[in-house]
């Protein structure tokens, strides 16, 4: 081992023990260049139109797959993981409206830039110059990509990364940065013959392993879908309002899942006393205030008005037709 090697070793310890520190769950790093597998994936789902109405997915193709047009000289992506599964699960009561458990809390990516924040400038301050970015899914970056060719899991025929140790329900960032650091090896695809998650899919959005039609899944047609939700959607939503874990929650590898440890996520009072009358008569002036930093700001009061008519008016149709 070359003295060089042993800086790259000695920074890349320093990184993720920081990382740790910092309140992550995991932090692997890969060497930032062209992702070349993924180009002909990305190419061939964005050509069947699986990004329905999120048109940003299509933007930026070059940059989606190179880090290196991203930010100058980039030569390492570091990637971290934050747990998000929460102790108790809401509702407590079956028949109740549902929303997804990343949205329990405040928003993430105000909790993960804060982090990504502490940890960038804790690598500037121990190594010196070091010009990077921080990115929270907000930017065109295959998250779920440089995390599995960190090591930091695979990604499952749901489409999600998955960790043996704990599972699905993470948050992803990353770190594209000049430093030159060493890498971490991918580790393999454990799913197996397993397809509960493709069986539980209510709208088929799990079109065949490893590939989302993403216009068709629940989180879509609640969050990103901005017109009427498609009648052939009807009777399939589970009582999801916004977001959907159905693909997770079936998913033998969280099993393993635990609870989190960050306060910011867990949800308001208000929040987890929400009953689905709660749900149906809440007004705009309720909805801003318990939403104040939550992501369902993103799907806004007409949205969410929307989703839960969408819901309870199936709900009511199926229990006349009874």
């Amino acid at each position: 081992m070359t003295a060089a090697d042993i800086i790259r070793q000695e920074r890349s310890q320093f990184v993720k023990k920081k990382a740790l520190e910092n309140g992550f769950d995991f932090c692997g790093i890969s060497a930032a260049g062209f992702l070349e597998e993924e180009a002909p994936r990305l190419e061939n789902w964005l050509n069947r139109n699986y990004q329905g109405q999120m048109a940003y997915m299509a933007n930026h193709f070059d940059k989606r797959l190179d880090p290196r047009k991203l930010v100058d000289d980039a030569r390492s992506v570091i990637s971290v993981l934050l747990n998000y599964y929460p102790e108790e699960q809401l509702p407590q009561q079956p028949g109740d409206l549902k929303i997804s458990k990343y949205a329990y809390g405040t928003d993430y990516h105000y909790v993960l830039k804060e982090k990504l924040g502490a940890l960038l400038l804790a690598i500037q301050e121990e190594i010196g110059e070091v010009s990077g970015r921080i990115f929270v899914d907000s930017a065109p970056v295959m998250d779920k990509v440089w995390a599995a060719k960190s090591g930091l899991g695979w990604v499952g025929k749901h489409s999600n990364l998955l960790n043996r140790n704990m599972g699905s329900f993470f948050f992803i960032g990353e770190i594209i940065c000049d430093l030159d650091l060493a890498y971490d090896t991918s580790v393999p695809d454990y799913c197996g013959t397993c397809t509960r998650c493709l069986d539980a899919c209510p709208t088929d959005a799990i079109t065949e392993p490893f590939v989302v039609d993403g216009s068709k899944c629940i989180s879509y047609y609640t969050i990103e879908l901005k017109e009427a939700i498609p009648e052939e959607a009807r009777g399939k939503f589970d009582n999801w309002v916004f977001g959907c874990d159905i693909c997770q929650d079936v998913c033998p590898w969280n099993r393993f899942a635990k609870p989190h440890r960050t306060e910011a996520f867990r949800p308001s009072d208000a929040l987890a006393g929400f009953s689905n009358s709660d749900w149906e008569e809440i007004t705009e002036e309720v909805f801003k205030e318990v939403f104040r930093k939550s992501p369902l700001k993103r799907t806004k009061y007409e949205g969410l008005k929307r989703n839960i008519e969408f819901v309870q008016l199936t709900k009511e149709k199926s229990t006349s037709n009874w």
